[in-house]
């Protein structure tokens, strides 16, 4: 058996704090064992789903997705490289679209901000008298809008007065 890490040891090579470690495994993120004096111990492959928590955390996962994903590797034994791509390629859609739309805010907001013209009345994210609040709660100028919503999502171009930001690819 490989040798176990204390929550200490885990900790420092993770780079995550004890504390949160601790939640982590509250919410079943990961798995301790526990010696006769009722000390945490954890596996080395637990290194492995730390880093991917952290990792998912930083793009803007929920934990409970996290766990939903950690949930689908298998318990009995240590993941394989093949585990974690399948479980890579559930989230490669996701992950994708949240490319997208970062990608989007980013133009937008640059748009905005960097073309110095700040027009209320020709900016894409500025919605006048809340006329957008029909479609729904969000900023629906930004999020993906539901196709019963009329017409199609604005040109995302920053302003009337400036050249278009170019399309998200």
């Amino acid at each position: 058996m490989q040798e176990s890490l204390t929550i200490g040891q885990l900790a420092a090579r993770s780079g995550v704090a004890p504390s949160a470690l601790r939640y982590y495994e509250r919410l079943g993120l990961i798995r301790a064992d526990r010696t006769g004096g009722n000390q945490r111990r954890y596996a080395r492959t637990e290194l492995r789903r730390v880093a991917f928590i952290r990792v998912s955390q930083q793009v803007g996962v929920s934990l409970e997705e996290i766990r939903e994903a950690l949930d689908s590797l298998p318990a009995s034994r240590t993941p394989t490289a093949a585990d974690w791509a399948e479980l890579s390629a559930a989230w490669r859609a996701r992950l994708s679209e949240k490319i997208r739309l970062m990608s989007k805010l980013r133009d937008d907001l640059d748009g905005c901000i960097g073309c110095g013209c700040l027009s209320l009345q020709r900016c894409v994210l500025y919605n006048p008298d809340d006329k957008l609040s029909g479609e729904g709660p969000g900023a629906r100028l930004m999020l993906p809008r539901p196709e019963s919503a009329a017409g199609p999502a604005p040109a995302t171009s920053a302003c009337g007065d400036c050249a278009p930001a170019p399309a998200p690819a």
